[in-house]
């Protein structure tokens, strides 16, 4: 018991004013344990009615969440054992403020990571458009978020742009979206017979959707044209794009076939003679 007891309260000495013993050591490592152990019980129990989705964006948060009691609870355990924990954090002051200031952008993107797990206005599958980028989300993790863009190309996204940038998020309300594609024909054209090719070329197309019907706006009187907007909703919004240039293709033949104009710009220019 004497050998026992003596190196249990064996001591490290690092300076006058930190030393720390055996003892203290096994104690903050059992604590570290059983809190672990209750961490494990108590995500258990917490996930265990959650969907999927929302189960891994719930560990996520939980594992960061945990490291940081793992700290608070070790530095508890050291101070009750008798060990001089403000010193400790004034010998390492100069330390952990290079380390912070370098890792300033770091901790910026996980506190963003947790408000997006938390908050939930991204989701994998959601199609979000950033900084002119847009992307299908495949994957959140506390410091990015990783999309793939239409080229199916990956793109990383720090999670700090979520809270300095405005976020589109294409399917918030749902997958369906309203989409549109605009065209100006020549002053003096037939416009019932504009807005019936229209609509015939919009509800033909295999990617839109019967319901809502397609429906074509008398938008304005241009400069040179008189301008028309088809909207129509797709289900897809990620192919959004090729939808569109299928119906410009289509409007472009049937128009030529009409013998309906697509007008350029055009200036008159009156010279004036002194």
């Amino acid at each position: 018991m004497e050998k026992l007891s003596e190196f249990l309260n064996y001591t490290f000495t690092f300076s006058k004013d930190i030393q720390i013993s055996v003892k203290a050591i096994l104690v903050a490592i059992l604590a570290i344990l059983i809190t672990s152990f209750l961490l494990r019980f108590m995500r258990k129990v917490l996930t265990r009615k959650l969907p999927e989705n929302d189960k891994v964006k719930f560990i996520s948060v939980f594992n960061y969440l945990r490291w940081l009691l793992y700290v608070i609870i070790f530095l508890v355990t050291m101070h009750s054992a008798g060990v001089n924990v403000t010193a400790i954090f004034a010998a390492s002051a100069a330390l952990l403020i290079g380390v912070g200031l370098a890792l300033q952008t770091l901790f910026q993107d996980i506190i963003s990571g947790i408000f997006i797990l938390m908050d939930q206005t991204v989701h994998v599958g959601d199609i979000i458009e950033l900084e002119g980028k847009v992307g299908k989300v495949e994957e959140i993790n506390l410091r990015t978020t990783r999309a793939v863009t239409i080229d199916n190309k990956v793109l990383i996204i720090p999670n700090h742009l979520y809270l300095t940038n405005s976020l589109y998020n294409w399917t918030e309300n749902g997958v369906e979206t309203r989409e549109s594609v605009e065209v100006g024909v020549a002053y003096g054209s037939d416009v019932q017979l504009v807005k019936k090719i229209l609509l015939d070329i919009a509800k033909n197309h295999v990617a839109v959707l019967k319901h809502p019907e397609p429906t074509v706006l008398f938008s304005n009187f241009g400069d040179s044209a008189l301008n028309f907007k088809v909207s129509f909703t797709i289900n897809d919004s990620f192919q959004v794009r090729f939808v569109q240039s299928d119906l410009r293709f289509e409007i472009n033949r049937l128009f030529k076939e009409h013998n309906i104009q697509i007008p350029f710009p055009q200036r008159d220019i009156h010279i004036i003679e002194k």
